[in-house]
């Protein structure tokens, strides 16, 4: 590691000093604080979403992506994004005032949230964000009375029976009604300019984005014979965020160039957005967190080949954190994540039946069962990978703050391909001696990268 400022939450690492490597030193210093107190905390390896952009251009070069602030609004993910030219997709007022505080203009927000407070349309209309969705006509109504300058997204129901997270049984106008939405809204003298859609996360199948483009060229088309000048696409999210998922996002990316050809050729002038969440976030955050409190439970009757075994005896552990709070996404994704053992057991230790608990004092508060396990003790550090999809700044969507800590990590080589692609060339100096500030106001010396504590209670 090249250097760690404490106070700073941001860390410059050398090429081969891995996350493991970085979450070993925080949970050693953890362990030996002076207080005794320790807290669940996240260490986020910003490289990857540079890479992870990177790679969304290669696959999709005619897509304008937008980040879905709700997924995880850490403000150091938002300022990357934020360097790298993403538009933001906001579900209420606390996250477009968060992208806004850190300098993104209105025309780069979306305010996707076809179930939106009047309120929170009225602080749309006030601070210059135009682009609305909606999928229903009370929806319309409350926003041609509060934000009549809006231009409004219609979103559209899709096939996602097959999705982990199913949509549409909240979400999107049937096309039975589209053409009656679109009607409604030239009544109302509100300017519909495009569509959008969302198949759902985890859908594998990647022909249902194939369908759903072209359900929103029907759906073009009817908006232009009532009159509304239609040039915007809404791909949605969906996105897979993790690596071994089971459609790769390079299979979903050719599928949905195949369709735009056929329905959005280049030069129809149509604008195609993306609105993506665990894409960008979720393989990038590591989660760290303490076994607080531990039982044994033995069973009642053994049968004869478990008396002499380790099978009669369960391990139930408590973590600090539980599905009510960072583990929320167990609720979210109705999965059942597996803990990386931060200090690694012998070959001849046994393993027990072992389930893991968060601090609440009911039966919902279950994080993961029927684990095997070796012995742990109170104290002990279990790390979860891929933890970066509904787990960090959650209460925004409350309104709230996160208070875990985020420590952000970014090698050498991604600072710079991050830097070269956003300033121009200056031949006459030596990336190595001279490194400029990004505009997030994180700035690289020779040995560490310093910075402000990026949490957002800092900017609240």
């Amino acid at each position: 590691m090249a250097g760690y400022l404490s106070e700073s939450d941001f860390v410059m690492v050398e090429e081969g000093f891995s996350t493991r490597d970085l979450l070993e030193e925080l949970t050693l210093g953890a362990s030996q604080a002076a207080t005794g107190e320790v807290a669940a905390f996240f260490v986020a390896d910003l490289g990857a979403i540079v890479r992870k952009q990177f790679c969304f251009l290669k696959c999709l070069p005619r897509v304008r992506p937008f980040y879905a602030v709700k997924c995880n609004s850490s403000l150091g993910v938002l300022k990357v994004l934020a360097e790298l030219g993403l538009g933001f997709s906001c579900a209420n007022k606390a996250e477009m005032e968060l992208v806004q505080r850190i300098g993104i203009p209105a025309s780069k927000i979306i305010y996707a949230n076809p179930c939106k407070q009047i309120a929170h349309i009225k602080y749309a209309a006030k601070h210059g964000i135009r682009l609305l969705s909606f999928d229903n006509e009370m929806e319309l109504a409350k926003v041609a009375k509060s934000h009549p300058g809006a231009r409004m997204v219609l979103c559209i129901a899709t096939d996602d029976s097959h999705s982990l997270s199913c949509l549409s049984m909240q979400f999107g106008a049937s096309l039975k009604s589209c053409r009656h939405l679109l009607a409604k809204a030239k009544r109302s003298h509100m300017e519909v300019v495009g569509v959008s859609f969302h198949i759902g996360s985890g859908c594998p199948d990647p022909q249902a984005y194939a369908q759903s483009i072209a359900d929103a060229r029907l759906v073009f088309e009817m908006g232009t014979e009532l009159g509304h000048r239609m040039h915007i696409l809404d791909l949605g999210g969906g996105f897979p965020g993790i690596e071994g998922a089971k459609v790769r996002f390079e299979e979903i990316a050719s599928v949905i160039n195949s369709a735009l050809d056929l329905y959005f050729p280049e030069g129809c002038g149509v604008d195609i957005l993306a609105e993506l969440g665990r894409y960008y976030v979720t393989s990038a955050f590591t989660l760290a967190v303490n076994v607080i409190a531990k039982k044994e439970v033995f069973s009642d009757q053994p049968s004869r080949e478990e008396e002499n075994s380790f099978a009669s005896k369960t391990i139930v552990y408590h973590l600090e954190e539980g599905v009510y709070g960072i583990f929320n996404s167990v609720l979210f994704d109705n999965t059942c994540p597996t803990p990386i053992l931060q200090k690694k057991p012998s070959t001849e230790q046994p393993s027990y039946s072992s389930s893991l608990w968060g601090p609440a004092l009911d039966g919902y508060d279950c994080v993961a069962e029927g684990l095997w396990l070796p012995q742990l003790h109170v104290g002990d550090w279990l790390v979860f990978e891929n933890m970066g999809a509904y787990t960090v700044g959650m209460g925004s969507l409350f309104g709230g703050a996160q208070a875990c800590r985020v420590t952000y990590a970014m090698s050498r080589v991604a600072w710079e391909a991050l830097r070269r692609q956003l300033l121009p060339p200056e031949p006459e100096e030596d990336a190595e001696d001279v490194c400029k500030p990004l505009s997030c106001g994180w700035e690289i010396t020779d040995t560490l990268c310093v910075g402000p504590v990026f949490t957002p209670a800092s900017i609240m």
